[in-house]
């Protein structure tokens, strides 16, 4: 298995190719999933979803709003309010259809961003 990108590397993929509103609502699902424990992405891979998140989350998702990165704000602060996540996170599935999530994360692992075969998040 090849590498994840590095976080400039990432960084700089992130600010060049997540300017779709949905794949933001993608990013920051993944990140809610990964704060409540229910990602099974490689550890690698998740800090390459933070990094994404991190470069992208001052523009706009298409469903999902403020609430949700406040809350990503706070649980990555230390402010521990486990139900909270879980319910966003939960919520953000519910919006995000699994075939567009699907969609995001192949396209994550054909630009090289992600390099797990399998589905696991």
């Amino acid at each position: 298995m090849r590498n994840a990108m590095n976080d400039s590397q990432a960084t700089a993929w992130a600010l060049a190719h997540l300017q779709e509103p949905i794949h933001l609502d993608c990013v920051t699902a993944l990140m809610l999933k990964i704060l409540d424990g229910k990602c099974k992405m490689a550890e690698q891979e998740k800090q390459v979803i933070a990094i994404l998140y991190g470069a992208t989350k001052h523009r706009p998702g298409k469903l999902l709003g403020q609430e949700a990165r406040d809350m990503i704000a706070a649980a990555c602060g230390c402010d521990d309010d486990v139900m909270a996540i879980y319910e966003q996170r939960l919520l953000a599935e519910t919006m995000i259809s699994r075939p567009v999530m699907k969609g995001f994360k192949a396209m994550l692992r054909e630009h090289g961003v992600l390099t797990s075969h399998a589905d696991p998040a």
